[in-house]
């Protein structure tokens, strides 16, 4: 027996073990559940700042870039719903300020 045949063989029988079909079950399992976790994370904050922005009634540029850019299109990509969706349209909408801090720590337009 050559060394390919033997390196065959035992990739046959690694391939045909059910503790290797086990492990990529489990591993998928995690996986999802992992994805799942992540998901529901992005929601609620894309939840919490669009509330805090509709009520608010005003968002500034970086503000709208970051949750737009960094939260919403990932967790769109990942398959959000449309909760997420329906808010950010509110979002969108909303007046958009410059992102100019006075001295003292608050947002021009503030007062």
């Amino acid at each position: 027996m050559t060394w390919y045949e033997l390196a065959l063989t035992i990739l046959g029988s690694f391939m045909a073990s059910s503790g290797f079909w086990a492990y990529l079950q489990h591993r998928s399992e995690k996986k999802s559940a992992r994805n799942r976790m992540i998901l529901g994370l992005g929601h609620d904050r894309i939840i919490n700042l669009c509330e805090k922005y509709i009520e608010r009634g005003w968002i500034t540029y970086s503000e709208f870039e970051n949750l737009n850019k960094y939260l919403f299109k990932p967790y769109e990509d990942m398959g959000g719903n449309g909760t997420a969706k329906r808010l950010m349209a509110i979002v969108s909408n909303l007046p958009m300020r410059s992102d100019n801090y006075h001295v003292g720590g608050g947002m021009s337009g503030d007062n």
